[in-house]
């Protein structure tokens, strides 16, 4: 190689370090630079800037939020921009920072989502008392009762989670942003309720799924929109907690009651979708038959007593015991386990007539005194003469209609 090709290398080389180093030179505090990733260590980020030496970004200068980690941030490979914060030439240091930048961009354009209300996704970053943080470029927060439509107890699974939120409140000056995923469900909620609403009609049956229980009925879900399945309608028979008999998440078939869309109210019924309990009587009972069954009322003229799950007889007063009695309280209580005999069945007019005494043998009675025709008496009566006492019987009966016949 020539002397002459020497040199001009030289000089070249020369030139491109000069020119790396008035780069460097050249940056100050507060510039903002773009570079590539290029290794993750010590949790920090290094960038190739394509200057004398490397950026370096700490972890609390990645993001608006708490981070586990750099790699919670960026990854080697990805392009970022970044903001200097301070150089060392003696310690060829160069602090960048990416929240900085993020954070200046964040602000305009929080500021135009608000406007518009645009719905864009958001990562949980933290899960903290009160709610949840995401970096939206600044730290963003949505608090417990903006997450979900329903109230949520525990919030420790939501770390990580995507979620689609509004910008609900703004504050540039206190560096305060309110978002709500709960707004985003509730509209698309109302919408799709009215377009369900609109395809319902009263007699529909339906499969639905058991969302929440309350004390008053069953919330359930049919196709993105709850119903109200009252308490009254979840059974036939009687039902004091919804719990007691359907649970959330089982699928039930319900019936259309009721759509009001000015207020937005479906009403179902489960007990309303099932055959009832006369329909199933009707092959279940005869006349004559012994059942088993339990009192549920007593009233002045008798007892009903539940002989099925809804299919309730009444045992009239003088059907309860062989002796006469004034009320049915003197042999029977509520919820008493009773045998009857059933003396007629209707499930077409849904009634039953049961008796308790035809179960039971009939006392045998005290022996009676009777009088010398073989009637009742008294043991005065029997020790008057016969015509004397016939002529007391009659003249008591009859009086003075006996006299014409004189």
């Amino acid at each position: 190689m020539s002397e002459e090709i020497k040199v001009q290398e030289t000089a070249a080389a020369e030139s491109v370090s000069q020119d790396a180093l008035e780069n460097v030179v050249s940056l100050k505090k507060g510039d903002t630079v773009k570079g590539t990733i290029v290794k993750i260590e010590d949790n920090q980020a290094f960038v190739s800037l394509g200057y004398k030496y490397d950026g370096v970004i700490p972890l609390r200068e990645l993001s608006a939020v708490n981070l586990d980690s750099v790699s919670d941030a960026v990854q080697v490979g990805q392009e970022v921009e970044a903001k200097v914060v301070s150089i060392n030439d003696e310690k060829e240091s160069l602090i960048l920072s990416k929240r900085q930048v993020d954070s200046a961009r964040a602000w305009d354009d929080l500021q135009a989502k608000f406007e518009k209300g645009e719905v864009f996704e958001v990562t949980v970053a933290d899960v903290v008392k009160g709610g949840l943080v995401v970096d939206v470029g600044v730290r963003g927060f949505i608090p417990a009762s903006m997450v979900e439509r329903h109230f949520v107890e525990d919030f420790s699974g939501y770390k990580g989670r995507t979620l689609r939120v509004k910008v609900k409140e703004l504050d540039r000056e206190n560096n305060k942003v309110i978002l709500s995923q709960k707004d985003v469900l509730e509209a698309e909620y109302e919408e799709q309720k009215q377009k369900i609403m609109a395809s319902l009609e009263p007699g529909q049956i339906i499969e639905g799924t058991v969302q929440r229980l309350t004390p008053f009925g069953a919330f359930v879900d049919i196709g993105g929109v709850d119903g109200l399945v009252h308490v009254s309608e979840i059974a036939w028979q009687h039902v004091a907690h919804p719990a007691d008999v359907v649970s959330e998440g089982q699928s039930v078939k319900v019936k259309v009651l009721k759509v009001d869309p000015s207020i937005g109210k479906i009403s179902l019924s489960i007990k309303a979708a099932q055959p009832g309990p006369w329909e199933t009587a009707a092959g279940q009972f005869h006349t004559g038959e012994i059942v088993t069954g339990v009192v549920k009322r007593l009233v002045s003229f008798g007892a009903f007593v539940e002989i099925a799950p809804g299919v309730e007889g009444l045992v009239h007063i003088s059907q309860i015991a062989h002796r006469h009695i004034a009320t049915p309280h003197e042999v029977l209580k509520e919820g008493q386990e009773v045998k009857a005999k059933i003396l007629d069945f209707n499930p077409a007019e849904k009634r039953v007539s049961l008796s308790i005494k035809e179960t039971e043998e009939a006392p045998a009675g005290p022996e009676r005194e009777r009088g010398p025709r073989g009637g009742r008496g008294s043991k005065e009566e029997t020790n008057l003469p016969p015509a004397e006492s016939m002529s007391f019987t009659l003249g008591e009966k009859f009086g003075d209609k006996l006299s014409k016949f004189k």
